[in-house]
């Protein structure tokens, strides 16, 4: 009931003329509400709301002038920095469509990307142009100047351009961890209500500092550190590089919030001596948390970490559980106010409690659909409900509990088995990093059966073979036993800090 209160309170604020306001006035109101505040520190430089406001304006000015208008599609391939956020915003401004990219991709990617996405406009620092040379023969308008250093007035700043609600604010380019990369396309309303969701949840407001050490193309930070910080007028923490010194440099300023993902907590786990006096909440998402880092991290800090689930599909907050610390980490908590969701089996059936099925949804913050896939639209949305893709069962308490990825489910003599659940037994074992269970086609390519890949510095690999195969003897049945543990110091992950099955299924 609170919950649902701080949500009604919030959106009404953001309502004018009896509608809801589309992104492009968001820096404006943030602007004209705290315009001393701090709106994002990045590395040690930092930028007051007034200042972003004055600077996104000006370069949209740039923009208008290279004949970008409202509805163009423009990529930005900018690392974490003040420049990424004036740059996001000068495009919202104009009305144009910000489509932030991977800045780890390979230049064959970047180009695949931009031959889907079909740009009217590139925006890249120059030492990215000289890696990347081909974008220099492509027939569209660079920028690589953003921050200008010009006296900055109220005479530079333009009226944003007029967009619905309903149209297309932003394409992000998912990890295509199962294929190429689709351009999920998400509206001003999807974003501003996932926002204000998981301000609600959070009980967030102008006075946090919120810590995301995730590159910004990331839904996740995008979403907290890009959309949520300035309709609160909090101020975003982000940094260049993912690394100890530059995470330590990170916590200086002192954030009231984490938002991070596994791989982050356990590098957190490693450092074991960090001061986090000042932080409220941590939160993980973007990836499946073990019980095994949760417990290290609550073991070490004293501090209760809180998981949450998402996908850029739903912009990407569902589910947090901030108030039960003892369920396991596949539980994630009860749904955001607005949200509906419902567990239906492969034939549409809905399912009930405790019944594993495929995870469905229903709400404001459902992607539009896959820019140019509008036969993958048509599939994963049907009469408003969105197919997750994930396998989960609703508990008796109602909350929502994974049971993996409908596209990881190993199939073996017609019964399924559920990679995570291998996974979490092999994480028990306290050699082990990180475990990633895939199927392997039998030799008659009948069936599947569980390969295990398991993250570690041991220096005696059969010992520990020996010991994870008694390890699930005990503790599964015989047909989800793995065939075969493939030991190595370290697993393969994506951008954003996923173990990459695809790749690892790709070495079998």
């Amino acid at each position: 009931m609170i919950e649902k209160l701080r949500y009604e309170k919030l959106y009404d604020s953001l309502n004018q003329d009896n509608k809801l306001i589309h992104v492009g006035l968001l820096l404006e109101r943030a602007f004209k509400n705290w315009p001393e505040n701090i709106a994002v520190i990045a590395d040690d430089q930092s930028i007051t709301y007034q200042e972003l406001y004055y600077q996104a304006n000006l370069f949209a000015k740039k923009l208008l002038g290279l004949g970008i208008k409202k509805g163009d599609r423009v990529i930005i391939l900018y690392p974490n920095s003040i420049d990424f956020y004036i740059a996001y915003f000068g495009l919202w401004v104009i009305g144009a469509i910000a489509i932030p990219l991977n800045t780890f991709l390979i230049e064959k990617e970047v180009l695949k990307i931009i031959e889907d996405a079909e740009p009217h406009c590139l925006i890249i620092p120059n030492d990215f142009l000289d890696k990347f040379k081909e974008l220099n023969n492509l027939d569209i308008a660079i920028v690589s100047r953003v921050f200008e250093k010009d006296i900055l007035s109220i005479d530079n700043v333009i009226t944003p351009a007029n967009r619905d609600i309903e149209d297309i604010a932003a394409i992000l380019y998912t990890s295509g961890t199962t294929g190429f990369p689709k351009g999920v396309m998400l509206t001003s309303k999807n974003i501003i209500i996932n926002a204000i969701q998981g301000i609600s949840r959070f009980e967030s407001s102008y006075k946090d500092r919120i810590f995301c050490p995730l590159p910004l193309f990331h839904a996740l930070p995008q979403n907290t550190c890009v959309w949520a910080t300035t309709i609160m007028g909090a101020t975003a923490i982000t940094i260049s590089r993912i690394d100890r010194h530059a995470i330590l440099n990170g916590l200086k300023h002192n954030p009231t919030v984490i938002m991070a993902v596994p791989a982050i907590y356990g590098l957190f786990c490693k450092m074991k001596s960090i001061d986090f006096g000042y932080i409220r909440y941590f939160f993980s998402g973007g990836d499946v948390l073990s019980d095994k880092i949760r417990g290290y991290f609550e073991l070490i800090y004293r501090r209760k970490l809180c998981n949450g689930y998402g996908l850029t599909e739903t912009s990407p907050f569902i589910s947090v559980d901030i108030d039960d610390y003892t369920q396991s980490t596949n539980n994630i908590g009860y749904l955001f106010f607005g949200l509906e969701c419902q567990i239906r089996d492969s034939n549409m059936n809905i399912l009930d409690k405790n019944q594993v099925g495929i995870l469905w949804l229903k709400g404001d913050n459902i992607m539009k659909g896959y820019y140019n896939l509008p036969e993958l639209t048509q599939e994963v949305l049907k009469d408003g409900w969105f197919n997750t893709g994930d396998l989960a069962y609703i508990n008796q308490d109602g909350k929502i509990v994974l049971s993996g990825r409908e596209k990881d489910l190993i199939k073996s003599k017609g019964i399924k088995i559920y990679p995570q659940e291998i996974e979490n037994i092999l994480l028990t074992h306290d050699k082990v990093i990180q475990a990633a269970v895939i199927g392997k086609k039998s030799s008659d390519m009948d069936e599947e059966y569980p390969v295990a890949y398991i993250a570690s510095h041991t220096p005696d690999q059969e010992k520990l073979k020996k010991e994870l195969s008694e390890l699930a003897r005990k503790n599964l049945a015989a047909y989800k036993l793995p065939k075969n543990f493939i030991i190595k110091r370290e697993l393969p992950l994506t951008s954003t800090g996923k173990v990459d099955k695809k790749r690892l299924k790709s070495e079998l």
